[in-house]
């Protein structure tokens, strides 16, 4: 009787979840219409409508605590559905972007994987970047950025990571990996990873893509063709632009997880690549 009742609580949870997720999934939808056709646009701030010069916004940004710089000219743009992933062009004002790089830099390390026994980084030739994580919450501007991913996503503050800012200098790349886990180590906090918001912190002039070598549909149809390298057009690819967010989905809207969310990072050929990670759980995420 108590398999038999267990068993009737994993089912109900999971129904739970699948729910959640739906409706998630249907919010993002609603969102990203909305968002496209210039109906509903997420505000800066919640007290009135920025002004339209940039010397009057870092004024009131200065006096009212709210975040550094203009991030006008927004638009959302639908990248994929399988996987599911999404463009939001200026995500990042240009001064979001260098004060994160600026915080960053003298705390930068090789970058690691994951040992998915054992739950602890290990080196591996897949991952040649240097990176380091944030706190989450560290500061006023990361918290301004981490509520503007959460209004974004629809998935709350508590379920993020910290933000890992990361340097990738000519050469340097991510073999392509999925951001789920295939273990029950690295899921006890948090559950299992959903959605990734990966944002761009600057241009990179030849190489660095961001790819989904098992994305369906038509990889070649992307405005930005003929401007990837050779890793590039190996499948669907973003090309980095400062300020610009990707976001893409893990699991797909009926708790499954989704392959097509293999991703890479491709060799940059010229140019400097920095960009920040922030993953999100299922489950609110302890740090």
């Amino acid at each position: 009787m108590a398999k038999v009742r267990h068993s009737r609580l994993q089912a109900k949870k999971w129904s739970t979840m699948t729910l959640v997720l739906s409706m998630l999934f249907m919010l993002t939808v609603v969102l990203l219409m909305l968002l496209g056709l210039g109906i509903f646009s997420l505000p800066i701030n919640s007290d009135d409508s920025p002004p339209n010069d940039l010397t009057s916004y870092r004024r009131m940004a200065s006096e009212r605590g709210i975040g550094l710089g203009k991030r006008g000219g927004q638009w959302t743009e639908v990248l994929s559905w399988e996987p599911r992933a999404f463009i939001y062009h200026k995500f990042l004002s240009k001064e979001e972007c260098e004060y994160l790089i600026n915080l960053a830099k003298p705390h930068m390390a090789k970058s690691t994987v994951v040992d998915s026994k054992t739950g602890k980084s290990k080196d591996s030739r897949v991952r040649t970047s240097s990176g380091m994580f944030l706190r989450r919450g560290q500061d006023k501007i990361i918290r301004d950025i981490e509520k503007r991913i959460a209004d974004y996503t629809f998935i709350p503050v508590e379920h993020g990571e910290g933000l890992q800012v990361l340097h990738y200098e000519v050469g340097q790349k991510y073999d392509a990996h999925f951001d789920y886990f295939l273990d029950e180590f690295n899921t006890k906090n948090g559950g299992q990873r959903m959605a990734t918001m990966l944002m761009y912190l600057s241009d990179v002039e030849e190489g660095g893509e961001t790819i989904f070598p098992a994305a369906k549909g038509n990889v070649s149809a992307v405005p930005w063709w003929n401007e990837l390298s050779e890793c590039g057009k190996q499948g669907l690819a973003v090309k980095p632009k400062m300020g610009d967010a990707l976001l893409f989905w893990s699991m797909r809207p009926d708790a499954t997880l989704d392959p097509s969310s293999l991703h890479g990072g491709c060799p940059v050929i010229i140019g400097n690549k920095w960009s920040s990670t922030k993953w999100m759980h299922i489950e609110e995420y302890k740090v």
